[in-house]
């Protein structure tokens, strides 16, 4: 775990001392601060530990410049995750893309203004801060779990429930609606050869992970007893990027092909599941552009959102959230869903209500009450 009262590293790399020094103006009283005037130098540093948490870097210098120091950077697996902020004077969108396509985080032009760049800075550091929580808390619970894909599916679900307490029997519902839609449409023309026997073991054993993203997300907007501010929705829509970036992770390390292909199709679920057919989605992923794991959840978690109670409103019946679903309130309507899925899912209305009626917290209480 990082230890907190150690101050965030930042490496500021540019060889032009004016700019050196507003910098350390701007941000040595918050911040740990190291400084190279060269992209040598700036290497050498960049692999000291402790490693740096950000790197803000000039695009033009002698020697190698910001791209080629960058490009080094993110081949080097000792550096590649350290986000870089380019620096530059440049105003050409090109350069910036090219800047980009290497992988820097941002791109700030010159001359900044002192409060953009503290405003950038804190929140790449933010990001990288949840990005390192989930690995840690990911290796912590699970580092012998993953040797498996079972127990890949145990740990990161554990983990899920541990941040929301709705999501144990949620986890559990939306699986076996996922389950009722893809055996729904196994047979269709239209998805002949996708849902073979070994893709729906890996869609279902992926499904559990949808939401483990979760675990990046703030208590506060989390855990808030009422709808979200537009401010908590945009942190809320986070956990689909650090979902997928938790599984892309945790599948790097897996050199097995059927891990790898669990792990792809739930890298695909976590990030495209509250994608929406008419392209209004998170992300703006517009019909087949979204994956089929992904349409099939994000009808699975619109109707168990419907029919879950919440501190903020009372659940839906069965019979109102497939109307909702199928006609539409203004919030969520038929256009939001693959039109094959939706039917897949009217057609297996009566199985879902059965899951919904008995896969509950409070049917699980009173099932083992005394």
């Amino acid at each position: 775990m990082r230890d907190n009262l150690r101050r965030h590293k930042v490496l500021i790399v540019d060889d032009t001392p004016e700019y050196i020094q507003v910098l350390l103006n701007l941000l040595q009283d918050v911040y740990a601060i190291v400084v190279a005037n060269n992209g040598e130098r700036a290497l050498k540093l960049a692999s000291t530990e402790p490693l740096p948490d950000i790197i803000l870097l000039d695009v033009l210098m002698p020697g190698l410049d910001g791209y080629e120091v960058c490009r080094r950077l993110k081949a080097d697996p000792r550096t590649a995750a350290i986000p870089v902020i380019f620096l530059t004077g440049l105003s050409d969108h090109l350069d910036e893309q090219r800047g980009l396509d290497l992988g820097a985080v941002d791109y700030i032009h010159k001359p900044f203004a002192p409060s953009l760049v503290k405003a950038r800075l804190r929140n790449h550091l933010e990001l990288k801060t949840h990005r390192d929580h989930l690995e840690e808390m990911v290796s912590d619970r699970t580092r012998e779990l993953l040797l498996t894909q079972d127990a890949a599916i145990f740990g990161l679900g554990i983990l899920a429930e541990y941040r929301d307490i709705e999501t144990g029997e949620h986890i559990r519902r939306t699986q076996e609606y996922v389950r009722l839609i893809a055996e729904g449409l196994k047979d269709h023309p239209r998805f002949k050869g996708y849902f073979d026997r070994n893709t729906l073991r890996l869609l279902l054993n992926s499904a559990p992970l949808h939401d483990i993203g979760k675990v990046g997300v703030a208590d506060i907007v989390l855990q808030k007893p009422g709808p979200l501010t537009p401010a908590e929705m945009d942190s809320m829509k986070q956990h689909t990027l650090f979902g997928r970036e938790i599984i892309s992770r945790i599948e790097a390390g897996m050199h097995n092909q059927p891990a790898s292909s669990f792990l792809r199709i739930a890298g695909e679920i976590a990030y495209t599941h509250h994608e929406n057919w008419d392209g209004s989605g998170y992300h703006g992923l517009k019909g087949e552009e979204i994956p089929i794991s992904g349409r099939l959840m994000a009808l699975a978690d619109v109707y168990d959102a419907l029919t879950s109670e919440r501190v903020y409103k009372q659940a839906y019946s069965h019979e109102e959230a497939v109307r909702l679903i199928s006609e539409g309130d203004g919030r969520t309507c038929p256009e939001h869903f693959d039109p094959y899925v939706l039917q897949a899912f009217l057609d297996r209305a009566e199985e879902v209500r059965m899951v919904c009626l008995f896969c509950r917290e409070d049917s699980l209480d009173a099932a083992v009450a005394p």
